[in-house]
């Protein structure tokens, strides 16, 4: 009788030892990291520095009175870019996925416009956000980004010269729906199987670079019709074909959006020659704030679990996919569509979830990936 008494003691004592401590969420030691990670002397310097040199060329350039008139007259906008930079930093959609369907649906702004506006205001947040993942020596996939921002040029191109003019708008927001939508479904997914993942991928070559640039004018075809698509796309591939972690997928994604982003400003600023008033106001009003947003939500990005960050992202696409459905007036032959849409890249995400390809031989990198992704 003593020794069974011993026995469940000793055994309540070795289950008291394997429970891993529950953690509890404390604000203070949160904010403290928070504060520690954000007033670091370098990170400091260099975020003061281009938040500065931004508003005082803004400040220069436009002047005082007209600059901060013009803030308050489109101040939705300014409101919109708020939440949209700190998105578009710390997450795989740009802060076109939130400026899109809110000047398209909120604002009632024409999607033509709604686009230009995206691209031109990211390549100011996403190229802030960049230097800020640059100098917080963030791991990213350098290989995947050359070859996918060169196709992403040539997407652009391709999607504002000869697609954008013709689509219809509604097409256009409902396309960009069913994307995000089937992205979603994606992120839903990797958050409840377990899974390998790599910090790199596992081979490079010609092969990888050919796919690598069809990703790109995909991307940038999207990017061209509805300000962001490219960072999406590469996203999923990255993490659903090469199995890389989703914070070095995400931090990749956002360099590449902001890239593309700057080409398709360029583009149609000194090319197409349409980006004038009223997208150039609104574009005044959001760069003060987007230099500073896309920055916190990239430190963001590196401090919030990725499961986190995936409940977020997709937070953002239920409210996307609900508004679309109320505001944009549905016909047959757009709910067809739609599901068309829907249905492909669906289809091919599936395809690349159950390649295991580059999956090969990766259990060396996983707890290192298991680490990075915390």
């Amino acid at each position: 009788m003593v020794l069974i008494m011993l026995d469940k003691k000793s055994l309540t004592k070795q289950k008291k030892r394997n429970q891993k401590p529950v953690r509890v969420f404390q604000p203070g030691k949160f904010f403290h990291f928070v504060c520690k990670t954000m007033f670091s002397q370098h990170y400091v310097r260099v975020s003061v520095l281009v938040t500065v040199s931004v508003w005082t060329a803004w400040l220069t350039l436009v002047g005082p009175s007209r600059a901060l008139s013009n803030l308050i007259a489109n101040w939705e906008v300014a409101t919109t870019m708020v939440f949209g930079s700190m998105v578009a930093g710390g997450t795989s959609m740009g802060g076109g996925a939130v400026a899109f369907p809110v000047l398209t649906k909120g604002l009632q702004i024409s999607p033509a416009e709604a686009k230009l506006f995206s691209l031109a205001i990211q390549s100011v947040g996403m190229s802030a956000a960049s230097l800020t993942i640059i100098i917080m020596r963030g791991k990213v996939e350098w290989h995947f980004i050359r070859w996918t921002s060169l196709g992403g040029v040539l997407g652009l191109i391709l999607g504002s010269f000869f697609l954008a003019p013709v689509l219809p708008p509604e097409l256009i927001k409902m396309s960009f729906t069913m994307i995000i939508s089937s992205f979603a479904v994606v992120l839903f997914v990797l958050n409840r199987t377990k899974r390998r993942r790599n910090l790199t991928i596992s081979f490079w070559g010609k092969q990888e670079q050919v796919f690598a640039l069809g990703v790109g004018i995909l991307g940038g075809i999207i990017s061209s019709l509805v300000g962001s698509g490219i960072d999406i796309l590469s996203f999923s591939i990255m993490v659903l074909l090469f199995g890389i972690c989703e914070k070095v997928s995400t931090l990749t994604s956002v360099i590449l959006m902001a890239i593309n982003s700057v080409a398709g400003f360029l583009l149609h600023k000194y090319i197409i020659g349409d980006f004038v008033e009223p997208v150039l106001n609104y574009w005044l009003a959001a760069v003060p704030v987007v230099v500073v947003g896309a920055p916190i939500g990239a430190m963001l990005c590196s401090l919030l679990k990725r499961k986190a960050i995936a409940k977020l992202v997709i937070g953002i696409v239920f409210i996307e996919v609900a508004s679309s459905f109320v505001l944009i007036p549905l016909n047959a032959l757009l709910i067809g569509y739609s599901l068309l849409v829907f249905t492909v890249f669906l289809s091919i995400y599936y395809w690349m979830y159950q390649s295991k390809v580059y999956l090969k031989d990766t259990q060396i990198q996983n707890k290192n990936c298991h680490k990075e992704a915390k």
